[in-house]
């Protein structure tokens, strides 16, 4: 998986670039075909913007954008916003059609 950070209007610094790694390298706990993620910071007027872009084999990109005056707290609120996104996928697109093995249940008609 390869992670690129951006910044747009300021310049990012090695330890939000880290940060933005470290909490990026999350993301396949919750879609396994995870590719590429980039992110996008962007700051201006005390405001710092954070944007995140998922893409995947298989499945469209996954965007989620934030706004906050730290950075740090923008994107941690926009990889739970990313992550809830990533789970509501998974789970909408599991196959159902199958009961989980182990039970020891018979499906009935």
């Amino acid at each position: 998986m390869q992670v690129t950070v951006t910044g747009r209007h300021m310049g990012v610094s090695e330890a939000l670039k880290e940060y933005c790694e470290q909490k990026a390298d999350r993301l396949p706990r919750f879609l396994d075909r995870i590719q590429l993620v980039e992110v996008v910071l962007d700051g201006k007027d005390g405001l710092h913007h954070a944007e995140v872009i998922v893409h995947s084999a298989g499945a469209p990109p996954f965007v989620a954008t934030e706004q906050h005056q730290d950075a740090f707290a923008a994107l941690d609120l926009l990889m739970d916003k990313i992550e809830e996104q990533l789970r509501r996928y998974k789970e909408k697109h599991r196959n159902r059609k199958h009961p989980p093995r182990g039970t020891g249940e018979v499906p009935t008609p």
